[in-house]
């Protein structure tokens, strides 16, 4: 049976993605157990595994409901103590296999948004989080600059037609930021219109892929000379280094 990814939205902007065949589902970062239910209930579908990338609670809080609707299921996520419910905690390259799905991922430690936050790489795609946004990243609300950037690389080492599904619809706002950036891609001018489109059509932005990222995602373009000659100006010294084009960019978007 062939898998489908679907949007279960949450909050104003989260994505609780649900991975499906006819009878199974798995859940990615359910933080609110309510719409899942309701998922699963007008889809006659079971709930098999819970996913968690990392600790904030738009992602975790769902999971005390969905395992009392669904008990003795498994719980995956990082080595955090804190997050009590994960039974299976994983790290950087260790696999993970979801039977009723067919499915099988690798996992990568991608630290920066924060300290505890892993990706589920598999043949669906890469779900990631809240540390690669369409045109964006994560704020770095444990990690460092350094931490960050390397984890997006990390991100951009995947095949470039890699389906990237984050956990939240900022796409146009973080192209406001790209284009104040980086005013002269085309690629990222075509990508707003897009967009647009599709946000007034009420339709997700995502999943996005690894090679339209490159192409329109500031954050992972510090080798840009337009991009890098506006953060310059911006915070009036000269960047050095990748990794110090990064900060400013980072701190620029906080502040913008």
């Amino acid at each position: 049976m062939s898998v489908s990814v679907f949007p279960i939205k949450a909050f104003n902007d989260n994505y609780i993605w649900c991975l499906h065949n006819q009878t199974h589902c798995v859940v990615v970062d359910p933080g609110d157990a309510a719409p899942v239910l309701a998922y699963c209930k007008d889809n006659q579908l079971i709930l098999s595994a819970i996913l968690i990338t990392h600790h904030h609670w738009d992602h975790t809080g769902g999971i005390d409901a969905l395992l009392t609707a669904f008990p003795d299921i498994p719980v995956y996520g990082p080595q955090n103590k804190g997050i009590k419910q994960i039974t299976v905690r994983l790290s950087q390259d260790d696999g993970l296999e979801l039977p009723q799905l067919g499915l099988t991922f690798s996992v990568l430690e991608i630290p920066g948004h924060t300290l505890d936050h892993i990706a589920y790489y598999g043949d669906t795609g890469l779900f990631c989080g809240d540390t690669l946004f369409s045109a964006g990243c994560g704020r770095l609300f444990e990690g460092t600059p350094q931490q960050m950037l390397m984890s997006l690389t990390k991100l951009t080492m995947l095949p470039a037609d890699t389906a990237v599904y984050c956990a939240h619809e900022y796409t146009v706002a973080n192209i406001a930021f790209a284009e104040a950036v980086e005013p002269n891609n085309q690629a990222l001018t075509d990508y707003k219109h897009w967009a647009k489109q599709q946000r007034q059509k009420n339709v997700p932005t995502l999943p996005s892929n690894i090679r339209r990222e490159l192409a329109v995602n500031p954050f992972l373009r510090c080798h840009s000379a337009e991009l890098v000659k506006n953060v310059s100006q911006n915070v009036s010294s000269a960047l050095t280094s990748e990794q110090a084009t990064f900060t400013s960019l980072r701190n620029w978007k906080d502040n913008f």
